[in-house]
């Protein structure tokens, strides 16, 4: 499992956030994922813990904590969801509905 962090500042890199979540245990992943059009990194990440207690030390120290500005969000990441191909309900597609 992996912890989802946001509100994160658009300045931040992997290695600065690997350094941050470092402090409460190993860091095995950080993906920081970027706008395809902007390139720009979105305000959230991912960061993978090497066990369950590091992950609930880093959410208890860091989730609310102001880092680089902003207060930060820490919590386990969800699943993420299948949307389908389109995203959203495809039967109504395009604000009609069609029967």
């Amino acid at each position: 499992m992996s912890l989802y962090v946001g509100n994160l500042s658009y300045d931040v890199t992997q290695d600065t956030l690997n350094s941050v979540f470092a402090e409460y245990g190993s860091v095995k992943q950080v993906t920081l994922p970027t706008d395809r059009e902007t390139g720009r990194v979105r305000g959230f990440a991912f960061v993978e813990m090497g066990s369950d207690a590091e992950e609930a030390s880093a959410i208890e120290a860091l989730d609310g904590a102001e880092w680089m500005g902003r207060n930060l969000k820490v919590n386990k990441a969800k699943p993420r969801e299948d949307r389908g191909s389109f995203g959203g309900n495809q039967s109504n597609y395009g604000g009609r509905n069609r029967y």
